[in-house]
């Protein structure tokens, strides 16, 4: 089998010829990565044996600059946090006129020349990345949010609409120009903490879930699978994931509330593909390269069967700081012990 075959029959929950693999990278592990082994990027992705090739769409602004559709200032360590929540106090009349992203100032017209090279050999990953969650949260406060999900549920169901509005629009836009080459529609919104999903059964299913549904059908629509990355715990979210169509999860967080392995392959296994699963905080970062190998292979034991996973770190964005030893370690030992 080749990349294509091999995760396309572990997103239809049958055994492939081994374990397909996924290596998600901070820019500065990724730079790390290639001076260390003097590589190029393509060549880095095949020595880590990564099944995936991801075709992207920048959002350009009118001197074709690649910008943050929303605009929001974020400050502190990596991507920061938002320093203003500019909606925060607005009514829904201010929030309709407030001047909103236009979905045509994503640049499609390089994602078929991204997507052709790869097309016949590596899993194709597109559609836009569409944190709508994220963004109503940093257009109006999390802890207001939630206030107004409960008290002013017209307000919130309006801010909700308008943002997810524009990464709707986005997609149909990215699918109607290259659908025919995206095998899984990879989509992110980070539900989860160390303990617990950030939003109960009853708020998701009221504000969330015909979101997620509806982003599900658009892909399924063109024959693509739905991977969702969710970050944490959010065991007791997965059900109405997969009502919603939602196909696969990643990067599933072993050490988080609810994540643990075997019951999650117990109960979901037949239904979600789980993606990551091998531990990156405790093991991929802070283990040796031998205890790497020995977790790698107790999850290899506990997830495979059956197909439904793909094998990666928990994170999808190896931080600097992981050692490489540790991630090869990782990745040859899904090469060695993932046949099945």
């Amino acid at each position: 089998m080749n990349s294509k075959e091999r995760v396309l029959v572990a997103f239809d929950h049958q055994e492939p010829d081994k374990v397909p693999r996924w290596c998600g990278a901070s820019p500065e592990f990724w730079e790390k990565s290639k001076k260390a082994l003097n590589l190029d990027d393509e060549e880095l992705r095949r020595h880590f044996g990564d099944d995936f090739r991801r075709i992207t769409a920048p959002y350009l602004d009118r001197d074709g600059l690649e910008v943050a559709p929303f605009g929001i200032a974020r400050g502190g360590v990596g991507y920061g946090m938002a320093l203003s929540h500019p909606l925060a106090e607005a009514s829904i009349e201010e929030m309709k006129a407030f001047p909103w992203p236009d979905p045509n100032w994503v640049d499609i017209t390089r994602l078929r020349a991204q997507g052709t090279r790869h097309k016949e050999d590596y899993a194709i990953l597109g559609g836009d990345w569409s944190p709508f969650w994220h963004d109503v949260i940093d257009m109006v406060g999390m802890e207001n949010l939630f206030i107004r999900m409960y008290t002013e549920p017209e307000w919130a169901h309006t801010i909700y609409d308008l943002v997810f509005d524009y990464y709707y629009a986005v997609n149909e836009r990215i699918f109607a120009e290259v659908g025919d080459l995206i095998d899984i529609f990879f989509i992110g919104n980070d539900l989860g903490s160390n303990n617990g999903a950030l939003i109960g059964t009853d708020l998701f299913g009221e504000y969330l879930f015909p979101k997620f549904k509806k982003m599900a059908d658009l892909g399924h629509a063109y024959k693509s699978k739905v991977l969702l990355h969710c970050c944490g715990g959010f065991r007791e979210l997965m059900p109405q994931m997969i009502g919603a169509g939602i196909d696969g999860v990643h990067a599933i967080q072993p050490s988080c509330y609810g994540m643990e392995l075997h019951g999650l392959k117990k109960d979901f296994g037949d239904k979600l593909l789980f993606n990551g699963c091998i531990d990156s905080q405790f093991v991929v970062i802070e283990g040796t390269p031998e205890y790497v190998k020995q977790e790698t292979r107790r999850t290899l034991e506990i997830m495979m069967p059956g197909g439904g996973f793909v094998a990666g770190a928990s994170h999808d964005y190896l931080l600097e700081e992981t050692p490489l030893e540790n991630v090869l370690a990782m990745f040859d030992t899904v090469e060695e012990f993932g046949k099945y």
